[in-house]
């Protein structure tokens, strides 16, 4: 095997890491939308839903260039526990605050996959893929930044 090869089964590697972090943190995002409660209710619920709509299409992508570097993608929910650097939270009865610090958190973790996976592109000589990884880090900071200014610390 080439060593282009072995930096594009790299980059491809990372890019499933990050796959399953996009699907931990949709369902988290998902499991919050769905059981918010509080003064803030709408706003929260709504913002959400948002954030979760952004991520869930944003795992196609990622996936097809996993795909369009020869390799395989993740394939069932037991490949995406064994990759997810995101944690599961199974509580149906968080309070809002720790629901918006948690995801903001979870967003700065995927920010640093996001950054972590551009430089195995740059030493593939990827540059679809680089530029891509511009795009997601701007979704992942926009959505930390409303997560920050929700909680008052941006």
């Amino acid at each position: 095997m080439a060593h282009g090869d072995n930096s594009k089964k790299a980059l491809a590697d990372a890019l499933n890491g990050l796959l399953a972090d996009y699907y931990a943190l949709y369902l988290k995002t998902k499991n919050f939308h769905w059981h918010v409660t509080g003064p803030h209710f709408r706003e929260y619920h709504l913002l959400f839903d948002e954030q979760a709509i952004e991520l869930i299409a944003t795992t196609d992508l990622v996936a097809e260039r996993v795909r369009k570097l020869g390799q395989d993608t993740l394939t069932s929910i037991g490949a995406i526990a064994a990759k997810q650097r995101i944690n599961d939270h199974d509580s149906t009865s968080t309070d809002a605050p720790k629901m918006l610090k948690e995801l903001h958190a979870d967003n700065e973790t995927l920010i640093k996959a996001l950054k972590d996976a551009k430089d195995l592109a740059d030493k593939a000589g990827d540059n679809a893929t680089d530029g891509l990884l511009d795009d997601w880090t701007d979704q992942a900071e926009q959505r930390a930044w409303f997560l920050a200014a929700t909680i008052g610390k941006a």
